[in-house]
């Protein structure tokens, strides 16, 4: 396993993921002063945001179930725990955009290859009646 999102395991067949990028931001209040560089006060973290690119090749491996999977997810707009592959927990992520490029068409429109991207954005920790609800929701 090299992901798991959710219900949503990212492996390296059917849905695997070949690269990932993180972005992490600060706050800073800046305090103008005559004749100087203002100077930055640190008053917090920023938001902190991932993309997890992968491709899919429907027909030899399967996959389009996970793609349905990702935009329920989405649409449902919870947060959804995040482990790396490596078994350190990544804390909690809202899913705000899945994108799919289908290549190479077959005759039902389903493309040969899938390249997929997810983007996700740094959520709170759910309180114990939503985490609750959503462990039941990943059971069911």
């Amino acid at each position: 396993m090299l992901y798991q999102l959710g219900a949503l395991p990212i492996q390296v067949a059917p849905f695997n993921a070949h690269e990932v990028s993180e972005t992490g931001e600060a706050e800073y209040a800046v305090k103008p002063v005559v004749g100087r560089e203002p100077p930055l006060e640190f008053v917090g973290e920023g938001g902190n945001e991932m993309t997890i690119s992968g491709r899919l090749f429907p027909h030899e491996l399967g996959g389009l179930t996970e793609i349905e999977l990702l935009r329920q997810m989405r649409a449902s707009g919870k947060p959804q725990y995040l482990m790396r592959g490596d078994g350190r927990a990544l804390g909690w992520w809202a899913i705000t955009s899945v994108g799919a490029s289908h290549s190479y068409l077959d005759r039902k429109g389903v493309g040969r290859q899938i390249d997929v991207n997810i983007s996700l954005r740094r959520a709170q920790t759910p309180s114990a009646a939503s985490f609750f609800s959503l462990m039941a929701g990943l059971l069911s």
